[in-house]
C-alpha cells in the first residue's frame, strides 16, 4: 500500500489542492450578495473532501479492472440517461438531473463521459496499436458514442453532448486512425455544420417559435447570438456582453477580492457556476486569470507525461480521453465568456460549483493516477 502511494503523481495532487482553495474562495465571492446561495463555498469544500477520498481510493485500484467491466459502466450510463427522462427534474430548461436527499443533485450526463472514455479505451486497445479499421472499429465505436450523444442532446444539454464527440475524436486520433477515415470524418462534420447553419438561418423564425413553445427558448437565444450577433436583440446578447465588460473592467490586477460589481448588481447569471471565470477576471484581472490558465496547463502537462510513460496503450487512451474532456471544457467555458464560443451549460473544471461534475473530474484524475501507479505491473491479464 505504501509503495503505491509513493508512485502517485503528487504534483497533480498539489495542483488540485490549489484548485480547491481557488474554488472555495471564488464561490464565496460569487455568492456573498445572494442569501439564497449562502454557504455554497462550504458545500464545495465538502465536495472536495469527498472528491479527494474518491480520487485517492480509485488510484489504488488497477485501472485494467475498470476496462474489464466497460460494458457494465456503459450500460449503467445509458440506463441512467433513459431513466432521467421519466424520473429527472427539469433545471434551466433541461431534464437532466436526479434530485437526491439533502438538496443534492446527480447529473447522469457527467457520469457518461467517463463511461465513454473507458468504453473507447477498451475497444481500441484490442487493436494493440494497429490502425483502426473503419467497419470493425471506427464505425461501431462511433455508434456506441452516438447513442448517449442523442439521449443527452434531446434533454436538451448540447454542451455535454458535444463533449462526448470531442472525447471520441481525441481518442480516435491517438488510437492510430487512418488518414482516409480522418478525411471522411472531417468532411462529414463540416457538411453537418454547414447544413445546420443553412437550415437555422433559413427557418430562423420557425425554429424560434418551436423552441419557445417547448420552453427552451434560451437555447435559441444562445445559438442565434453566436451565429448572428448583429441581428440578435440586446436581451439575447445580455450575458455575453456583460461578461466581456466585467472581465475587461478587471484590467491587469483586478478590482479586488469580493469587489465584483457584476455579482453585486446581478449582471451575470450563475456567477458561482457557468460564469465563474467572469468573477476571477473581474476581481483578479489578467494576472489572476493567467495564473489559473497556468495551473490548467501544468495539470494537462503532467497527465500527458504519464500517458507517454505508460507501457499499456489502453492506459494512454484513457488519459487522452480525460485530457480531451478537460481541454474542451476549459476552452468552451472561458471562450463563451469572452465571446469566441457559443454560450452553453459547461462548467469550469475544478472551479465551478457542482458536486456531480467535481466528483466525476476527481474520479477521472484518480484513474489517471492509477495508470501511473500500475504502469510497471504486468500481473493482471486480460
Amino acid at each position: 500500500m505504501l509503495n503505491k502511494f509513493k508512485k502517485i503523481d503528487w504534483p497533480i495532487v498539489i495542483i488540485l489542492i490549489i484548485f480547491m482553495f481557488i474554488s472555495i474562495f471564488v464561490i464565496k465571492s460569487a455568492t456573498f450578495s445572494d442569501p439564497k446561495f449562502e454557504g455554497s463555498h462550504l458545500k464545495m469544500m465538502y465536495f472536495y473532501v469527498g472528491g479527494f477520498v474518491v480520487m485517492l481510493g480509485i488510484s489504488l485500484i488497477d485501472y485494467r479492472l475498470l476496462l474489464r467491466f466497460w460494458i457494465y459502466f456503459y450500460g449503467l450510463g445509458i440506463g441512467l440517461l433513459v431513466a432521467v427522462f421519466f424520473l429527472g427534474a427539469k433545471i434551466n430548461g433541461a431534464v437532466g438531473w436526479f434530485k437526491l436527499p439533502g438538496g443534492l443533485q446527480f447529473q447522469p450526463a457527467e457520469f457518461m463521459k467517463l463511461a465513454i472514455i473507458i468504453m473507447v479505451a477498451y475497444l481500441m486497445g484490442r487493436r494493440g496499436g494497429d490502425p483502426l479499421r473503419f467497419r470493425r472499429d471506427v464505425l461501431p465505436i462511433g455508434l456506441l458514442t452516438f447513442i448517449p450523444f442523442l439521449l443527452v442532446g434531446v434533454q436538451p444539454d448540447l454542451g455535454n453532448a458535444i463533449i462526448y464527440v470531442v472525447i471520441l475524436l481525441g481518442m480516435y486520433w491517438i488510437g492510430n486512425v487512418k488518414f482516409t477515415h480522418v478525411f471522411i470524418g472531417l468532411s462529414s462534420v463540416l457538411a453537418a455544420v454547414f447544413l445546420f447553419v443553412f437550415l437555422f438561418n433559413t427557418f430562423n423564425q420557425d425554429i424560434k417559435v418551436y423552441m419557445e413553445e417547448q420552453k427552451i427558448g434560451h437555447w435559441y437565444q444562445r445559438i442565434n447570438t453566436f451565429m448572428n450577433p448583429d441581428s440578435a436583440t440586446e436581451d439575447e446578447k445580455h450575458q455575453s456582453k456583460n461578461a466581456m465588460i466585467a472581465i475587461g473592467s478587471g484590467g491587469l490586477s483586478g478590482e479586488g477580492y469580493m469587489q465584483s460589481e457584476s455579482v453585486q448588481k446581478k449582471f451575470i447569471p450563475y456567477p458561482y457556476s457557468d460564469s465563474i471565470f467572469v468573477v476571477i477576471g473581474e476581481e483578479f484581472g489578467f494576472q489572476g486569470a493567467s495564473v489559473l490558465l497556468l495551473l490548467y496547463f501544468l495539470l494537462i502537462y503532467r497527465m500527458i507525461v504519464i500517458a507517454f510513460q505508460c507501457y499499456d496503450q489502453r492506459g494512454s487512451y484513457i488519459i487522452i480521453g480525460v485530457v480531451s474532456m478537460f481541454v474542451f471544457q476549459i476552452f468552451e467555458n472561458i471562450g463563451m465568456m469572452i465571446g469566441i464560443m457559443p454560450i452553453t451549460g459547461i462548467t469550469l473544471p475544478f472551479i465551478s460549483y457542482g458536486g456531480t461534475s467535481l466528483i466525476l473530474n476527481m474520479l477521472s484524475i484518480g484513474i489517471v493516477l492509477s495508470v501511473k501507479v500500475y504502469q510497471e505491473k504486468y500481473e493482471l491479464e486480460d
